[in-house]
């Protein structure tokens, strides 16, 4: 989540308002994170209402979406280092808006199956790895470095409003027009986000040419080295990927947790989300704060360690007013996850040197979100032998347990993450 950082004047604060190519891929983001809030919800709620799929099959389906990471994210991170970031993002929306369109067209003509499904959620996944990788590593480029927590929790809190209005809004969609056709509002949202950075004016410097003897394998490995070889990341590593593993097990199930185990209509179960989503909006508004309070080194842990047992309220909801424990624990989670990732990506960007960004990035996807897709397909397995509640529960614990990488890490010595320029100090050097 971030970097040690002055104390700055309320204009410095704001001074990333003020970016006009910053403020274009916001926009985009918030209003793409819209509709891909109403994907997450109107996807799974096709495959189990409208398709009958079976809690192996939703686990699968939840897999899909994140495979694209383990598979391709390495090699991605090398081809984006080699090109210029802005047109990745610009094809990989438009590619996204074609392939999620494909389901409201299929569904129209009466010939909307559950493979269609699992071939969109693959293919949006490739497409996702490589705009993603490319995103974070062109934030730099548009924003000055001392702006980039600044810049990143409100990035997040664009995730987290997308959360929170896309559930309510799918969920009414869902009712209204039907889930086939609740996902015409994402495929119309990676329109928007292709226009707003296609407005972009910043001139991106062309990347580094590379020797022709170096090879893709080592450049590869260059990522991985420096991600595995820091004492610092590889903990935070350790940490996200775990969590997301075990948080991918729980919300493989937590749709035929809340339809079949609660009983809820579909309208209600997009109240829950978007309240618990909620605090995902407060954390990525308050991180920046938060984190010079506490401390951008202290936070990291801590807000694991909090968030954590909340996780649990979720495992003992019922019928009826119960499904209020179920919003408090997405809540509470949110705002861990949000103050987490919005401190550990701004330190991951400031710490990185610029030609290595992009591999960097790929290799810290690659390893978190590459558990995700095995987490989603541990839970549909694991549900369908113990049982929706008992994996939830799993999910839980181990979500919380994820806590102890960092815990046990230099983190819990220090108040605050040193910068690039602290790590190359001849001091630092010497005692490395």
């Amino acid at each position: 989540m971030a970097a040690q950082q002055e104390q700055t004047g309320p204009s410095e604060q704001t001074s990333v308002l003020r970016n006009r190519d910053f403020v274009l891929l916001w926009t985009g983001q918030t209003v793409s994170e819209v509709g891909s809030s109403v994907t997450q919800l109107a996807i799974p709620l096709l495959a189990v209402i409208t398709l009958d799929a079976t809690t192996f099959e939703v686990g699968a389906l939840a897999a899909c979406t994140q495979l694209a990471f383990l598979l391709i994210a390495l090699p991605a991170g090398a081809w984006v280092d080699r090109w210029r970031r802005r047109p990745v993002l610009i094809w990989a929306d438009i590619g996204r808006m074609a392939i999620i369109g494909s389901i409201p067209i299929a569904d129209a003509l009466g010939v909307l199956y559950l493979p269609q499904l699992f071939v969109v959620a693959i293919v949006a996944g490739v497409l996702t790895v490589f705009f993603d990788v490319a995103y974070q590593s062109y934030l730099p480029v548009l924003v000055e470095p001392e702006h980039l927590v600044d810049a990143n929790g409100k990035l997040g809190a664009s995730q987290a409003f997308g959360q929170v209005a896309g559930p309510s809004f799918g969920g009414a969609l869902v009712g209204a027009f039907g889930a086939g056709y609740a996902v015409i509002i994402d495929a119309l949202s990676f329109l928007v986000s292709a226009v707003t950075t296609i407005g972009i004016r910043k001139h991106e410097p062309a990347p580094d040419a590379r020797h022709p003897d170096v090879r893709l394998r080592d450049e590869i490995k260059e990522g991985l080295a420096f991600v595995f070889h820091h004492p610092i990341l590889r903990k935070v590593v350790g940490c996200t990927s775990t969590s997301n593993f075990f948080s991918a097990a729980t919300f493989a199930v937590i749709t035929i947790f809340l339809v079949r185990t609660l009983d809820s209509p579909t309208w209600v179960i997009g109240v829950v989300f978007s309240v618990g989503s909620l605090g995902g909006l407060i954390g990525g508004l308050l991180a920046g704060r938060i984190g010079k309070a506490v401390g951008t080194a202290r936070i990291i842990w801590l807000s694991q360690v909090v968030a954590g047992p909340f996780g649990l309220l979720a495992v003992i909801a019922f019928p009826g007013w119960g499904l209020a424990l179920v919003a408090v624990s997405i809540l509470a989670t949110s705002i861990g996850s949000v103050v987490y990732n919005t401190a550990q990506v701004s330190y991951r960007q400031s710490i990185c040197p610029p030609a290595l960004l992009g591999r960097m990035n790929a290799s810290v996807r690659f390893v978190v979100w590459g558990t995700m897709p095995l987490g989603a397909l541990f839970g549909g397995i694991l549900g369908s032998i113990i049982g929706v509640r008992e994996t939830m529960l799993i999910g839980a614990l181990g979500t919380w347990a994820a806590c102890l990488w960092v815990v046990f890490s230099p983190l819990l010595h220090m108040r605050d993450l040193p910068t690039l320029e602290d790590e190359m100090s001849p001091r630092a050097l010497a005692t490395s």
